[in-house]
Formats: C-alpha cells, sequence, structure tokens
C-alpha cells in the first residue's frame, strides 16, 4: 500500500481550489439529501416487489437501508476529512491510484447519464397520460429546460430541487397520514384494513426467504440518488455542518418515506392487492377510494423523474469536471462559465443524453434495457469504491499518516465490511435474473470499454508530458 508523501497531500484540491460558488445553502441541501432517497423506485417499482416478497419487502428495505447508512457515513467521513466536489473519483484517486479515480469518476457519470436517459423516457410517458404528445417530444423539452436551468447557476438547480423534493415528500407523508387515518377511525372505503395484514396472509415470508432475498436487488436501486450531496460538497455553504447534518438524518428519512410507508400501504391492503406494473401508491389510494388516484401518482411520478434527471445533469457536470483536472477528460470539460457553473461538462452530459430523445423516438424499450443496465452494476461499483476509501483512509489515520475526522463511522471496520458484503451478495444474485445477467455482461463491457479509454488517456499524458504538460491541471479556468 502505498503511503503519498507530505508534497502530494498539499497538491489535493479542496472546496477552496475548486473554483465553485457556494449557492447551496443548507436548507437546499436538505432537500437534496431527502429528494435524493425518494424516487420512482418507491412510488412506481415497489409493486413488483410487493408482489414478489409480501410483507417481507419491508425487512428487505430495512438492511439494505442500514447498509446504505454505513456507506453514506463512510463517504461523511472521506467528507470531512477532505470536502471536495466529485469526491467519489477524488478518493477513489487518492487512495486507490489513478485507474480507480478514473474508473470510478466516469462510471458515476454513466450511471447518471444513462439514469437521465431513461428519466426523460418515462416523463415523456406520464405526461401522455394527461395529453396527446409523443413522449419523444416531452422528452426532448425536459431536457431542454432541466439543461438551461442547470447551466444559469447552481441556485436554480438548487432551487428546482428543493420544489421537486417537497412534491414527493408530499405525496408520502400524505399517504401515511390517510392510511393512519383508515387503520384507526374507518375512513375511506379499504375492504379490510388491519395491521394484522402484515402477517395474517400467508405470514412475513409467503413466498419464501429465497424469493425475498431476491428483491434485495431492487431495494438497492431505489436507494440510488443518496450518495448525492457528495457531490454538493464545492458548492455548499458550510460543507462539514450541512453534508453531516444531511447524513444524521438518512435513518429518519429511510424509516419514514420507505419503512413507513410501506407498512401503511401494506397494512390498509394485504400484500395480494398490489402488482408488477402499477404504483402501489396508485392503488391504495384506490382502495381507500381516493378520486383522482391515479392522476395524482401520475403527477408525482412526474415529479420524481425530472428530480432525477435534473439531478444527473448537475452531477455529471461536476464529475466531468473533476475528471478533466485531473487530465482524465477532455480540457474543455474543465471550464467553469462566470456563473460558476462546469458549462462544457454539463453540455457534454445533455447532448449524450439527447441520445435518450433518438432512441424513445425510434424504439425504446429492449434498447433502454441494455443502457440503463450500466447503472445497476455501475452504482454497486461506486458505492463499494466508497466503502474501500473508507477503510484505507482509516488505516492510514491509524498510521499516523493523514489527520482523523471528528465525524467516525461508528464500529468500522465491522460495519464497512458488512455493508461491502450485501453489495457482493447483489451481485451474485444478478447471476438469477435475465435483466441480472444483461446488467453483468454491460458491466463487463463497459470495464473493457473503460480500461481501453485509461490506456488511451495515459498514453495521450505521456507525450503530453513530453511537450512540457503538467498534471494536474489548475483548476477556476472560467469562459
Amino acid at each position: 500500500m502505498t503511503i503519498p508523501d507530505q508534497q502530494n497531500q498539499t497538491a489535493l484540491p479542496t472546496t477552496e481550489s475548486e473554483g465553485y460558488a457556494r449557492g447551496l445553502n443548507p436548507r437546499t441541501i436538505q432537500m437534496i439529501a431527502i429528494g435524493g432517497a425518494i424516487g420512482t423506485g418507491l412510488f412506481y417499482g415497489a409493486g413488483g416487489a410487493i408482489a414478489q416478497a409480501g410483507p417481507a419487502l419491508i425487512l428487505t428495505y430495512l438492511a439494505a437501508g442500514l447498509a446504505v447508512f454505513v456507506i453514506m457515513r463512510a463517504l461523511g467521513e472521506l467528507l470531512t476529512y477532505r470536502p471536495v466536489s466529485g469526491s467519489f473519483a477524488e478518493y477513489a484517486h487518492e487512495f486507490l491510484g489513478r485507474f480507480t479515480g478514473f474508473a470510478t469518476g466516469w462510471t458515476y457519470w454513466a450511471v447518471w447519464v444513462t439514469t437521465c436517459m431513461a428519466e426523460i423516457t418515462v416523463a415523456g410517458k406520464y405526461v401522455e397520460y394527461w395529453f396527446d404528445i409523443k413522449p419523444w417530444i416531452t422528452a426532448l423539452v425536459v431536457l431542454t429546460v432541466l439543461f438551461g436551468a442547470n447551466l444559469i447557476s447552481v441556485r436554480l438547480f438548487g432551487e428546482a430541487e428543493f420544489w421537486f423534493s417537497a412534491v414527493k415528500i408530499t405525496a408520502i407523508v400524505g399517504m401515511i397520514l390517510i392510511g393512519i387515518g383508515v387503520l384507526t377511525i374507518g375512513f375511506g372505503h379499504a375492504a379490510h384494513p388491519s395491521v394484522a395484514n402484515l402477517w395474517a396472509d400467508g405470514g412475513v415470508f409467503p413466498h419464501g426467504f429465497g424469493q425475498s432475498l431476491m428483491t434485495l436487488q431492487i431495494v438497492l436501486f431505489a436507494y440510488v440518488g443518496v450518495e448525492l450531496v457528495g457531490v454538493t460538497a464545492g458548492e455548499a455553504r458550510d460543507p462539514k455542518k450541512t453534508l453531516r447534518k444531511a447524513i444524521n438524518t438518512l435513518p429518519f428519512r429511510i424509516g419514514l418515506f420507505y419503512i413507513g410507508s410501506l407498512l401503511v400501504i401494506m397494512s390498509v391492503a394485504s400484500w395480494r392487492n398490489f402488482h408488477s406494473g402499477k404504483s402501489p401508491f396508485v392503488e391504495v389510494f384506490e382502495q381507500i377510494g381516493i378520486p383522482g388516484a391515479a392522476g395524482i401518482i401520475n403527477f408525482v411520478l412526474l415529479t420524481a423523474a425530472l428530480s432525477s434527471c435534473n439531478s444527473g445533469i448537475y452531477s455529471t457536470g461536476r464529475m466531468l469536471r473533476s475528471l478533466s483536472l485531473r487530465r482524465e477528460a477532455p480540457a474543455v470539460v474543465g471550464t467553469l462559465s462566470s456563473r460558476s457553473v462546469p458549462f462544457a461538462g454539463i453540455c457534454l452530459s445533455a447532448g449524450v443524453m439527447v441520445i435518450g430523445v433518438i432512441v424513445n423516438a425510434i424504439s425504446p424499450d429492449k434498447a433502454f434495457a441494455y443502457i440503463t443496465s450500466v447503472s445497476t452494476v455501475g452504482i454497486i461499483f461506486v458505492w463499494g469504491v466508497i466503502l474501500v476509501c473508507h477503510m484505507i483512509y482509516r488505516a492510514r489515520v491509524k498510521a499516523g499518516v493523514l489527520p482523523a475526522s471528528d465525524y467516525r463511522l461508528p464500529a468500522a471496520p465491522v460495519t464497512t465490511w458488512l455493508a461491502l458484503g450485501l453489495l457482493g451478495l447483489v451481485v451474485f444474485l444478478l447471476f438469477f435474473t435475465d435483466s441480472g445477467r444483461i446488467a453483468l455482461v454491460v458491466g463487463a463491457v463497459w470495464a473493457v470499454v473503460v480500461s481501453v479509454g485509461y490506456l488511451m488517456m495515459t498514453r495521450l499524458g505521456s507525450e503530453d508530458r513530453k511537450q512540457g504538460g503538467s498534471f494536474p491541471r489548475r483548476p477556476g479556468v472560467r469562459v
């Protein structure tokens, strides 16, 4: 294990050297953190998972939520040691070497680009529910508007994400309160509302433990986005304080938005009433007798898709700039605009996302299954890198090489190993489903692409150094 010398350590970038504006206040950071924990995986995808696992899905969400909290606390400890935007790639570069930093940065970029491709397509389908507009047109409009908002300023991105998150939170809290009213005072027209529905209809594991375990991969990906607060470090006011608070409240958010909502949903109606391809929120509102339930949830789903795409455009621009500053992406994507946003990086990312509009216009479904599978294995890789970097950081602190953080992951390294074990289990489970095997194949292809890209980058970098170039690039260049 190589220990960097003091000269290299002092050259590492910090938030002060990156050139970003501090446009994200604590209120916005909190909402970004909350919004990142709520997505279409809960509002829409949970229906199929309930049908597959029954009430045991609650336990699966709890196990995955604990692992995600460990990942975020590990990231939080690294962020308080050295808060930087594009933190995943920066820490991978520092603790695991240049190739891993290169692979982590580009993989996280690919995760969000492919996610955005899928989300703008989904947004088109949601709008089609109300208006006879072709989905690809909606997808193009959505991408253009969010692209423009991200170019104007980080504050505008933050405000948009604040209100997107507010809609999602209102929907979940409203459903929970209505569900509690159904269970306690008999509000609505649900057939047999009772907490006993959680165990009385086939037991907690109605299809067996194995089927419940298979939902772990679905559940884990519902949490994708919680790590976004790490990307905001370069633009958060008082990042050590605000990011710490955002991470500390994660268990509460998981408990309320995921565990709480599922407990209420499967108490109001038996798990047998929920089906794949239909939002469990729509189904439970219909059970209660709420008029216009489908339209209400369709609006919330549209908001979730817009939120995800908004976050994707934001994070990909910052990640490309982080890569550029280390000479691992074209120089142009490292430039900042006069408004302190990575103008070129956002433009490049949005340009690639247009592929989603084109595919949507031609023939979307099967192609998108392959494209989005990059994010399936990609986020496991990124989260795994965070955990490994944390273990190496702790080892170097113990050796007296690096300063200790005052925000420490409890019970490490035991908790770190347990979280890594869960990620490994999910990878193993991917072999047993068709979509999982596709994800592994596409992930292997992506690994080859990244390796070839790294070799090309290394060769170009070697030629550049021969001509008098330097490494790394100096941040803060503006256009």
